[in-house]
């Protein structure tokens, strides 16, 4: 395996792994701690907004680099592994399910509604 196999392996871990922490964050098995941490983790891994944009050249792509997988380390440690096997199974079964078309079309209005609302609020400060 090369060097391109094994950073899609890893890509691959890392994907299952955030959406584990976002079942682990909403499991009331998770202590408390874990839920906390697993749930900022997950929120910050699937949101388009990042710490520092990525237009910014280097150090746009450190976040993803360092912050994520780090919160990931983090949030797995607090978590029971008997407990995280479990997320982890969960997440590679719900990885091969079919991507939901009315859950992006919910995301996409809820983001034009969005605009709607900056853009009339900016006309409206002028």
């Amino acid at each position: 395996m090369g060097v391109f196999g094994r950073l899609q392996g890893w890509a691959r871990r890392l994907k299952r792994d955030v959406l584990a922490l976002w079942l682990a964050a909403r499991d009331r098995r998770t202590p408390w701690q874990a839920r906390a941490v697993a749930a900022l983790v997950a929120a910050y891994a699937l949101s388009p907004i990042d710490l520092i944009p990525d237009v910014i050249p280097v150090l746009g792509y450190l976040d993803d680099l360092i912050l994520v997988p780090a919160g990931i380390f983090i949030a797995i440690r607090l978590i029971p592994a008997p407990l995280m096997r479990g997320f982890r199974a969960a997440a590679g079964a719900l990885a091969r399910r079919p991507v939901s078309r009315w859950g992006l079309a919910m995301v996409l209005a809820l983001w034009a509604v969005g605009l709607a609302i900056a853009l009339r609020w900016g006309m409206a400060v002028r």
